[in-house]
């Protein structure tokens, strides 16, 4: 199966989503940056929205470096995003470890990898903006 781009989900089946970490930020602190198909999305598949935990770990990693700056403490931001949002949180075992190293060489960003493989070995669609992330076999991406 080849990955694809899901548009337009106003009338479709409904989805269960997996959040792509910029798509997670977004949501919960500035949701004007999402599209209007993002948002509806978002909105459709309340209840089956979910985020992996690698998230937390690029999203410390990048307060730390000062690169992403959050409006509470790191752990309070997560912690109260997933709660008010309704996010369940997936986290990463030896089997999304190990099936994210079989993905093709499409980029070599470990947290993208973690997220496909997350995504594939659990049905997800993924929420993202990145346009990289629909070449990867055997993925659905929403975002327009």
């Amino acid at each position: 199966m080849r990955a694809r781009w899901r548009r337009g989900l106003a009338g479709g089946t409904a989805l269960m989503l997996l959040l792509d970490t910029h798509v997670f930020v977004w949501l919960s602190s500035d949701p004007r940056q999402l599209s209007e198909g993002a948002r509806a999305a978002v909105k459709k598949n309340a209840g089956r929205i979910f985020i992996s935990s690698i998230s937390a770990l690029e999203m410390a990693i990048l307060v730390k470096r000062k690169r992403l700056t959050l409006p509470l403490e790191f752990p309070v931001f997560w912690e109260r995003a997933l709660s008010h949002h309704g996010i369940g949180e997936i986290p990463v075992d030896w089997r999304i470890a190990h099936h994210s190293v079989l993905l093709p060489d499409v980029h070599n960003d470990p947290f993208d990898r973690i997220i496909v493989a997350t995504a594939q070995l659990h049905n997800l669609a993924i929420l993202s903006k990145d346009q990289t992330l629909p070449s990867y076999p055997d993925t659905v991406v929403v975002w327009s």
